[in-house]
């Protein structure tokens, strides 16, 4: 692709020069002949694309990009000017006829000076050695930040790979324990907590690998995850889930909101009915409001957030930049998130 378009800002660079050259001639009041034109244009076309090319493809590259010799650019360059317009004006004083014959404002024919021509060919030379260092730096600096972009998204979504990677394992560790946990106890409710997760699991191996999910499942996958924790308690967990406005059309990064429950129920209480672990969710067509708030455990010396909290931050920052504002109160006895994002 960069090729391609290099060859086509060529191309059109070639177009515009030789337009030009037809507009002069067309405007000219001298008449001109096609072996007028072959003689003039044609021998000074040849040299003009040998000067623009070889500063183009040898010496910039050798000299400035791979070696950083300036020095030697710049000789090189001013030998390259002087070396092209005497090969142009030796040619033209063999074709004094064509080349340096024209005629004056009085009708007259009359001859340009070698010495004018020569220094008119040297100015016709730096111009296209500036032009074409002008284009080969345009070129590679738009390539540049091409690859500079295509690197960044790169490291971008590597980086998201890790994390989900990162997610998937913690949460899976997590409901492995509890489920041990109703295991051990002998709990009737063991089977259903294996199913309940194998439903869940499907949802983060399959469904969670598009870069974007329904609104909808997102949240029927927090409340199934709900549900597997209030398999762990006798009486079931204490939970107040409140949901208002449009969920149906939205569209939301997966495994987003899991995070702020899943530390709900690792670090708070969440089997005290006085005290229930409350989940707030609105929605509109701009704005998605969460808020978690859960009562701590004071027997729970583990760091609130830890791997959870942190990840699903670092995706924030990723994934939703400058669109998302995110709240943590950590308070004597209560901890709540607040999360407010731009769908």
């Amino acid at each position: 692709m960069k090729s391609r378009n290099s060859i086509v800002i060529h191309l059109l660079f070639w177009l515009f020069i030789v337009l030009l050259v037809t507009v002069i001639v067309i405007y000219s009041k001298e008449p001109v002949s096609f072996y007028d034109l072959a003689v003039n244009f044609g021998y000074s076309g040849l040299i003009n694309i040998s000067i623009f090319y070889i500063n183009y493809t040898l010496l910039i590259p050798l000299l400035i990009k791979e070696n950083k010799k300036y020095g030697l650019y710049i000789i090189s360059i001013i030998l390259l000017m002087i070396m092209m317009s005497l090969i142009k004006t030796v040619i033209a004083s063999l074709h004094v006829e064509t080349i340096l014959r024209h005629l004056s404002s009085s009708g007259t024919v009359e001859y340009l000076p070698i010495s004018t021509y020569a220094i008119s060919a040297l100015f016709i030379s730096g111009f296209f050695i500036v032009v074409s260092s002008l284009l080969k730096l345009a070129i590679d600096w738009f390539g540049n930040e091409r690859t500079q972009r295509n690197l960044e998204s790169e490291k971008k979504e590597m980086e998201l790979q890790f994390l989900k990677s990162q997610l998937n394992p913690h949460f899976l560790f997590n409901s492995l324990n509890n489920i041990y946990s109703l295991a051990y106890q002998k709990s009737d409710k063991t089977a259903d907590a294996i199913l309940k997760l194998s439903e869940i699991m499907r949802y983060m191996i399959y469904e969670s690998n598009d870069s974007w999910v329904s609104l909808s499942k997102e949240i029927e996958y927090v409340q199934s995850f709900i549900e597997l924790q209030k398999l762990r308690f006798k009486d079931g967990a204490a939970v107040e889930f409140t949901m208002n406005g449009e969920i149906d059309n939205q569209q939301i990064v997966p495994l987003i909101l899991i995070s702020f429950v899943e530390n709900a129920f690792k670090h708070g209480v969440a089997n005290d009915p006085k005290n229930p672990i409350k989940i707030n969710i609105i929605a509109n067509q701009k704005i998605l409001h969460f808020s978690i708030t859960n009562k701590k455990n004071k027997y729970n010396k583990d760091e609130m957030g830890g791997v959870g909290l942190n990840n699903v931050e670092r995706r924030l920052q990723l994934l939703y930049p400058d669109r998302y504002k995110l709240n943590i109160v950590n308070s004597a006895t209560h901890y709540t998130s607040e999360l407010m994002l731009d769908i």
